[in-house]
């Protein structure tokens, strides 16, 4: 099954249960070399499902003392496409390896999509 490491709104109950019709259980692990700022959602069903227009994004720093904590949630193949499909096109779909040694699936930047002032590292 795929690994599929969620640092923002894939958390939240009501999101999963909208995108995968059921609540995911996962453990908190550490994507390292990352920070995290934000991008603007004007799609009208994330809007809904997630009740946010500002989404945490993860951008490429190289610098392996920047982490990002968050849950790592397996995944059905289908479940994944869905999380593709929930996820808008600022996003891009990357393997990478968490801090524990898991291989896992993350969203990050596309392109660049927030300003240095948006950026903000994750306590």
């Amino acid at each position: 099954m795929p690994k599929l490491f969620s640092y923002g709104t894939l958390q939240q109950k009501n999101v999963q249960l909208a995108n995968f019709g059921r609540e995911l259980s996962g453990n908190k692990d550490i994507l390292q070399g990352y920070i995290v700022g934000e991008v603007e959602i004007t799609d009208e069903r994330v809007l809904r499902e997630s009740g946010k227009a500002l989404h945490p994004i993860l951008r490429l720093s190289g610098n392996t003392a920047d982490e990002v904590s968050g849950t790592v949630f397996e995944l059905t193949d289908a479940e994944l496409v869905q999380a593709d499909d929930y996820e808008v096109d600022a996003y891009v779909r990357l393997k990478t390896v968490l801090k524990s040694g898991t291989e896992c699936w993350i969203y990050a930047a596309a392109a660049v999509t927030c300003t240095n002032s948006q950026l903000r590292a994750e306590p």
